[in-house]
């Protein structure tokens, strides 16, 4: 008996590529459907935020970007789907890293408003309520431009964490200064910050440690639109920026060879001495 021809020749190639391409356009078809596509966003809202701690990228982080540049011009399911699963994985991860993190290489900074709890004795809750949110806005604003995260507000006050220490000193200067332009019936509010440079550790949302409780113990040093810094800030950035003066400083808990400065930019020095360099 005659064995049945096999049928893999020419013509079953052009089937079997014909076959693929049909499935090609179909997968095509889905992964830009409006249903597929509003389906795979939905999923990816559901899956669990990124986290808000600053951290050094993750390969699921390339991951993310590498399927975000995949047909960005087009809608995509596929799209879709792939980034919420790096976002449920990135989740599974998180809840396994130990807790506290190691330490976080930071300049941690501190303002709060001087002579504000006899203002508020005197103020009714209304007024008080309105310079807190004009202040806090005001800080928040200024500290994310420079590149620092907020961290939490303390009352009168706020916590933030900055990777470049001049970023953070710049940042302490403008909102003295932007603070020192709110006015609530009549008062006007007078801030000042303290900064340190350390090794924090991140604990869930917040940073804890010795270096934390030290630069809040810089801040309090400090007087009305002042700011202060250690010497471990001071040790990372351009000393040829800054007017200094050492100060006077002791405080429980803190390191006794701790050094602390009041500085003060000196933009205006500087844009001069450019200018006349330019001129030569």
């Amino acid at each position: 008996m005659n064995a049945e021809p096999r049928n893999d020749g020419p013509d079953a190639d052009a089937v079997s590529g014909s076959g693929l391409h049909r499935a090609s356009e179909l997968l095509a078809r889905t992964d830009e459907s409006t249903a597929a596509v509003r389906v795979a966003r939905l999923a990816r809202r559901l899956a669990p935020a990124e986290s808000r701690l600053t951290r050094a990228e993750r390969t699921s982080d390339r991951v993310a970007k590498v399927l975000g540049d995949v047909r960005r011009d087009r809608p995509s399911a596929v799209r879709e789907i792939g980034l919420a699963s790096v976002a449920v994985w990135q989740s599974v991860i998180e809840r396994r890293r130990p807790d506290p993190a190691g330490p976080v290489p930071a300049t941690i900074l501190f303002t709060d408003l001087v002579s504000f709890s006899s203002w508020a004795l005197r103020a009714g809750d209304d007024q008080v309520l309105e310079l807190l949110h004009a202040v806090n806005e005001a800080s928040e604003q200024v500290i994310r431009a420079h590149g620092g995260q907020v961290v939490k507000t303390l009352g009168d006050g706020t916590m933030a964490v900055f990777v470049d220490a001049a970023e953070g000193i710049a940042a302490a200067h403008e909102a003295v200064g932007a603070v020192s332009s709110i006015v609530v019936n009549d008062f006007r509010p007078a801030l000042r910050a303290g900064l340190h440079t350390g090794a924090p550790r991140i604990v869930g949302d917040d940073f804890l440690g010795v270096d934390v409780n030290i630069a809040a113990r810089v801040c309090d040093a400090a007087g009305g639109g002042e700011v202060y810094v250690s010497d471990a800030t001071l040790e990372q950035v351009d000393l040829e920026d800054y007017s200094i003066k050492r100060k006077r400083f002791k405080a429980k808990g803190v390191p006794r060879e701790l050094q602390v400065f009041r500085v003060v930019p000196r933009y205006g020095e500087r844009a001069q001495v450019s200018d006349a360099v330019r001129r030569r």
